[in-house]
């Protein structure tokens, strides 16, 4: 839940002078795509495996942001039962014609999907495999003034040995499937090595298709423009990292208000923080859009640090996405995520706390890389702190529960029972700090202290460049570090994660749990 003491604590982009700082939302938001309707503004972004998928947003300003729902609740392959780092929903486009709000995702394994719904805060429709294929991503539907549908997408080259060429279909106007073969409407390898993410928008005649290239970190903002939606298209760059410290900055949406200002959202990679979300004031000079601020000769901009706020007309309360859960209502918070399609086994709310039962970690290495039923939400801001207030109920060695930050380089501080408490005697629980390595496959112990209690505040406090350092607590007031600092780690296309675990590093699943009072960031 959002309340005022994640505003006070946390990155707050609003500041309270008709002003904004970049970005506008410091946490990981791929790919994100933004629609208005009416006073309110919708936006998505990618999501990969993480369960439940496709996050909706909702501002009134394009500054102030809240997490309100997700479309997808679970991707409908069997495989996603098990964790897939880096597969799943790719790059999003979000739409809202007749009526309706539309979501387009490539799925690089599977194919192009679509989800409709007549209000976004509600329930999705179920998914639609709009053209079954491997390696087609990035797709963004278009309805033509005359009523024809299609649809532009990209390639992933992973998948297909494609990276720098876009393609346009013909597409049923009820957005279910291609009618063609499609056609390359363009493909300029010397210029634009990688071009990808395409977004359709049609302006005073002319169709444009915005599209980043160059690649995720050093890349840059290209519009593509033609009288004809089949081309040939002009194409010129129109943002660029110039000599700001906003690498990569491009990917994202167009959209206009009814004050006849134009604005564009697209997000930058920041390593283990991901890829943050930022806002672009945006001028037409001859019917080019000129972003940001620092115009070259050729109209390409750099993004800005600070601007004024866009002009919708009123002011609104400061916001900012969730982040803080006292497990106290009848689901979790919009924040959570799981790193698989969720089982229904893993959890339980009380009304006052969250269970998470111990389920078998699946791999041979017996990796948390690998466990499905981790519960984990973004980095929010450049430095916080997560705490957590566990008590173990496991009778045997073999459960562990605690607090995780997870990327390909990952570390867990986890509350078990001690297989040599019966030697030791009193001391029936250990706590422990564990650095685990998704490359090497391996997982090693840094620290642990034996507990004659089975319960304990856990803390990670995060510092700038994501540096983090583990504490734990027996009281809730003084707490004591545990080992080494640990720097954290993107993940495959996502930025570190923090979160709750359990699971049973044994042979089989049990009735243990840990019970988890709140997740507190500040």
């Amino acid at each position: 839940m959002t309340g005022s003491s994640d505003c006070k604590r946390l990155w707050v982009p609003d500041q309270g002078d008709g002003t904004y700082i970049n970005p506008i939302i410091h946490a990981d938001y791929p790919d994100p795509d933004v629609v208005r309707v009416g006073d309110d503004f919708y936006m998505t972004a990618s999501s990969f495996a993480n369960m439940p998928g496709l996050p909706i947003l909702h501002s009134r300003d394009l500054v102030n942001w809240r997490i309100v729902n997700y479309v997808v609740e679970r991707f409908p392959f069997d495989d996603y039962d098990q964790v897939q780092h880096g597969r799943g929903i790719w790059a999003p486009s979000l739409r809202h014609h007749e009526g309706r709000f539309w979501v387009f995702f490539g799925a690089p394994d599977e194919g192009i999907f679509m989800s409709t719904a007549t209000d976004p805060l509600g329930k999705w429709s179920p998914l639609v495999c709009v053209h079954e294929a491997k390696g087609f991503i990035d797709p963004c539907p278009f309805w033509d003034d005359d009523g024809q549908a299609y649809l532009v997408h990209a390639y992933a080259y992973s998948r297909c040995g494609i990276k720098n060429r876009l393609t346009l279909h013909r597409m049923k106007p009820d957005g279910t499937r291609l009618l063609d073969e499609g056609r390359v409407v363009f493909e300029d390898p010397e210029r634009h090595p990688t071009i990808e993410g395409p977004k359709m928008y049609k302006r005073n005649g002319y169709y444009y298709i915005f599209a980043p290239a160059g690649g995720v970190r050093t890349g840059w903002q290209t519009v593509l423009r033609s009288r004809n939606i089949y081309g040939p298209y002009e194409d010129r760059i129109v943002l660029r990292q110039g000599n700001t410290d906003i690498n990569g900055p491009h990917q994202g949406g167009l959209v206009e208000l009814e004050s006849g200002e134009s604005w564009f959202i697209h997000f930058q990679d920041k390593g283990a923080y991901g890829r943050i979300v930022h806002l672009q004031p945006v001028q037409w000079v001859d019917d080019w859009p000129v972003m940001g601020t620092n115009q070259d000769e050729y109209g390409c901009g750099e993004p800005v640090l600070r601007y004024r706020k866009p002009n919708v007309g009123a002011s609104y309360p400061i916001e900012v996405p969730a982040t803080t859960d006292y497990f106290d209502g009848e689901r979790l918070g919009l924040q959570w995520q799981w790193q698989a399609t969720p089982d229904p086994r893993w959890s339980s709310l009380s009304g006052s706390s969250l269970k998470l039962y111990s389920f078998t970690v699946p791999s041979e290495q017996k990796l948390l890389w690998d466990a499905p039923n981790l519960l984990v939400q973004r980095f929010p801001a450049p430095s916080f702190e997560a705490s957590t207030r566990l008590a173990l109920h496991a009778d045997q060695p073999g459960t562990s529960a605690g607090l995780v930050v997870m990327g390909y380089q990952y570390a867990y501080l986890g509350l078990s029972r001690d297989e040599h408490s019966n030697r030791r005697g009193e001391y029936a629980y250990r706590l422990s700090l564990t650095f685990g390595d998704s490359n090497s496959g391996r997982e090693k112990e840094m620290s642990g202290v034996a507990l004659d209690i089975n319960e304990v505040y856990l803390r990670v406090g995060v510092g700038e460049g994501a540096e983090c350092g583990f504490s734990y607590s027996v009281d809730g007031e003084e707490y004591t570090p545990i080992g080494p600092q640990f720097q954290a780690s993107k993940g495959h296309w996502v930025g570190a994660k923090v979160g709750l675990f359990c699971v049973n590093w044994g042979q089989g699943d049990s009735s243990e749990y840990g019970e988890f009072r709140w997740f507190v960031i500040e």
